[in-house]
Formats: structure tokens, sequence, C-alpha cells
């Protein structure tokens, strides 16, 4: 009797532990769904694999990302030039050197291209219309798009150069060169993760994500049955096109850009206002609300 008494009693324990984790887990999930960083992923794949749309809208055109971009091309300059500059003697098979510094050329000439992405993504931000400067500006966004276009592809071209001049073993002279061929094989890396990041994106967002949240019942995409928000309760809340005026300058910095999608609000798009006062772009909250009807910033329930 005693033996089947503490059976029962570990039976009850060992579920409370289980629901603990389970729990724990599911707000684990939860959190990441709302996260800002998994938040820019998914704004990443749907614009990398949905229509394509204007340069406010680009998630790679943030502020920062371009910081992160002006920081990787600038290490990546910073390294190469100090071990080109520190291997005089290294002989290696293939013209190494030729190829970092063609690569390193390439760094070069992104810079302007990064700046113009900045600039023209602030215009965005401010609502400017691109069409109300002239033709001069039309001729430079061509311009610029089709350098942007020619560099994509000389580095595509070098990087497929690099791999054969690198992994060629039949001239395998790594002890001839090391910091070269370390340096050549530390950039082809960084690039082949460059590349396959949609790839990443894909099992991430498309398979992972989503098979840990049907194991846990918690579906990120569409409505939960009985927390989200029904179309009635949507059709009930105010909405209207955005006027930089409707956001007055004493506001807070939540008002001056949607929160979920994390982008500023531009002339004439569709916002919609919850009974929190809290304001967001009408797509972006509508999908947010179907799947939890509570504000995203203060949590208030809409009913």
């Amino acid at each position: 009797m005693p033996a089947a008494s503490s059976s029962a009693a570990a039976t009850p324990a060992t579920s409370r532990g289980g629901g603990r984790v389970s729990a724990f887990t599911m707000r684990a999930v939860a959190r990441m769904s709302r996260a800002r960083w998994f938040i820019f992923l998914r704004r990443v794949y749907q614009y990398q694999n949905g229509p394509r749309s204007d340069l406010g809208s680009n998630p790679f055109n943030s502020s920062g990302w371009l910081a992160l971009e002006l920081g990787v091309i600038v290490a990546q300059m910073v390294i190469t030039t100090t071990v080109v500059a520190t291997s005089p003697k290294e002989r290696p098979a293939w013209p190494l050197r030729l190829w970092v510094c063609a690569y390193n050329v390439g760094n070069v000439l992104s810079l302007p291209l990064l700046y113009w992405r900045h600039r023209h993504s602030s215009a965005a931000g401010r609502g400017d219309d691109p069409e109300m400067h002239g033709a001069g500006d039309a001729l430079s966004s061509y311009l610029m798009n089709k350098a942007r276009a020619f560099l994509e592809l000389f580095f595509a071209m070098w990087f497929v150069m690099g791999n054969v001049w690198v992994f060629d073993a039949r001239l395998g002279s790594f002890h001839r060169a090391p910091r070269l061929y370390a340096l050549c094989i530390g950039l082809l890396a960084w690039n082949a993760v460059v590349y396959s990041l949609p790839f990443l994106l894909f099992l991430l967002l498309c398979c992972f994500v989503p098979v840990v949240g049907y194991a846990l019942g918690y579906n990120m995409n569409s409505a939960s049955v009985g927390r989200g928000a029904s179309d009635e309760q949507l059709d009930a809340l105010p909405r209207w096109r955005f006027k930089e005026p409707d956001v007055p300058r004493d506001r807070e910095k939540d008002d001056e850009e949607c929160c979920i999608c994390l982008a500023q609000y531009r002339e004439k798009e569709e916002v919609r206002q919850l009974p929190c006062t809290h304001m967001f772009h009408l797509k972006c909250v509508d999908r947010w609300l179907r799947i939890i009807s509570s504000c995203p910033l203060c949590k208030q329930e809409l009913s």
C-alpha cells in the first residue's frame, strides 16, 4: 500500500512538472512571435517571396540593417588590406591577391550605393514622392539600380571564381600562402552564408517555427480559436488614411511608427486605432487581432 500511494502521488507531481514546462515553452514561443528580430525576419521573407514594394517597405533599407552592412563592409576592407599588406612574400598558385583586391574594389563601390539606399529610404519614410523631384532623381535612381544589379552580378561571378581558385586540388599550395588562403576561405564562407540566407529563412519560418507551433498548439499565422477578434469587432474599430497632422509632435514615439512592422506611417496609408488609443497599420493590426484580441503594446483587450 505505501508503494502504491507513493506512485500515485508521483503521478500528479510529474503532470504538474510537465504542465509547467509546456506553459513555459508556450510563453517562450509567444514572446518570440512578438519579438522585433522575428518580426524583421518575417518581413524579410515576405519581401523576398512576395510582390516587390517600394524602397520604404524594404526591410533591408532600414537604418539598423544599413548600419550593419556598413560595419561588415568596413571590416572586410580593413581585414583584406591588412592581410595583403602583411603577406608580400607569399606565392599562391592562383592569383589570389588579384581576387582579394577586386573583391575589395567591389566593397568600395558598395559604399555610394549604401548611401543612396539610406537617402532614398529616409525620403520614403518622410512621405516624399519621388515623382515630384523631376527627371534628375528618376535618372539617378535608374542608374543606381543598374549599378547595384551589376555589382551583385560581379560578386556572384567572383564568388564562383574564388571557389575554383581556392579549392583546386591539382594546384593545392596552402603552405605557400597560408594567410591569403585563410582570408579567401573566410570571405567565401561569409558569402556562402549570405547567399543561403533565403533558404535559411525558409527553413526557419516555413519548417521549424510551424512545426514547433503545431506541437504546442500555438498558431503564429492565423487566429487561434477563442483568442482572436471577430470580423464584427474589427469593423467596429475606427480606421482612416494617415496624414502627418494626425500625430501631434508631443505624442510618444510609439505613435510615429507601427510597432508591429516597425515602419513609419506614410501619407494615405490605412491605419486603425484601438480603444487604448494606440495606432497601427490597418493590415498589421488586423492580422494581429485575429490571433490575439489585445493591443500589441499595452495588452488591453478589445472587450
